[in-house]
């Protein structure tokens, strides 16, 4: 089975979910488990700056929530959680934070060059950089750079990210494109809004851009926002067409499972939702490692919470799949 145009991802994205459940969904499981012998890619989550500059009005974390307890972690610290990840058995760090201007980008660098030394496959997602830093980053040996365009939508990107310019952030994604560095990027599913033609959009940008990780997942309001008082949670079913699709489409590409379910208070932690995803050819879980009285300050989405190596030992059992060792 091939999905090649927009027409066609907009005939799943409007098929009833029972035809969905019984044809594109098992197909997308099937070139999971054909391509990537059914594995769960685990990855360690480090969120180590929730300072950010932005304005963007989905965002827990934007300059305007003043309520929100900062902070900024050093370099020392982030060292010794590279060594933590590494004791785990975990071969994969991701690296998180705001976009934080005031962030000494000598010390990110440090933070890349210590986990290759380490052995560590590193992501960094971090916002707009200049194409020096870029440069800089991809010298350091960084191996890939997450940056969302979000919303393949113009005139919602500005509604959304009113202090950033579409223009620039696909300047900027271009060029990791273009490096040696690889390119994970994706969507909001269902914000205020948006229709399924623009999601149809999105997923055709994600192909074209040819991803190495789609980071996706529904819209979920956080209630200090702006926009969470113009609609509720993304739909979970158009989240699990989207992996299915980009699954059919891009074979060999990370999607994240981690997805929330049916009850909000679970967030990202939710069993039943983790599980849909990974049923549909998702593959990619995190371990967060935040100390346990910070995460609740990392809040880009309400009740962001993912759960430890326990949690995915239980995952991959009840789905199925096999742990990475890659």
């Amino acid at each position: 089975m091939k999905i090649q145009t927009k027409a066609e991802i907009l005939e799943i994205l409007k098929m009833t979910y029972e035809e969905f459940n019984n044809t594109i969904k098992q197909k997308a499981k099937e070139v999971h488990i054909n391509n990537n012998e059914n594995k769960i890619n685990v990855t360690a989550l480090f969120g180590y700056d929730n300072i950010c500059k932005n304005q963007c009005t989905y965002c827990g974390m934007r300059a305007g929530n003043f309520g929100l307890k900062r902070y900024r972690i050093g370099i020392d610290d982030i060292k010794k959680m590279e060594e933590e990840v590494k004791m785990l058995g975990l071969k994969k760090v991701f690296l998180i934070s705001g976009e934080d201007p005031k962030y000494n980008f000598k010390d990110i660098i440090s933070m890349v060059e210590y986990g290759k030394e380490l052995g560590l496959f590193v992501s960094l997602g971090a916002g707009e950089f200049s194409i020096d830093e870029y440069k800089a980053l991809e010298v350091a040996g960084l191996d890939e750079y997450v940056l969302k365009f979000e919303t393949s939508n113009i005139d919602m990107f500005t509604k959304i990210k009113p202090t950033a310019n579409f223009k620039n952030r696909m300047k900027c994604i271009e060029y990791i494109k273009g490096s040696k560095m690889e390119l994970a990027s994706g969507n909001i599913i269902g914000l205020p809004h948006q229709t399924l033609d623009q999601v149809a959009d999105d997923i055709m940008l994600m192909k074209e851009l040819n991803i190495s990780w789609a980071p996706i997942i529904p819209y979920m309001p956080v209630p200090s926002t702006p926009l969470a008082k113009e609609g509720g949670r993304g739909s979970l079913e158009t989240t699990i067409k989207e992996i299915s699709i980009l699954r059919i489409m891009m074979p060999k590409v990370n999607i994240t499972a981690q997805q929330p379910g049916g009850d909000l208070r679970n967030g990202l932690a939710d069993v039943q939702g983790n599980l849909n995803a990974l049923r549909a050819g998702a593959n990619m879980l995190f371990v967060d490692m935040l100390p346990k009285d910070m995460v609740k300050d990392f809040n880009i989405i309400d009740n962001r919470m993912i759960e430890g190596m326990d949690n995915v030992n239980k995952l991959a059992k009840m789905s199925g799949m096999n742990l990475s060792g890659d």
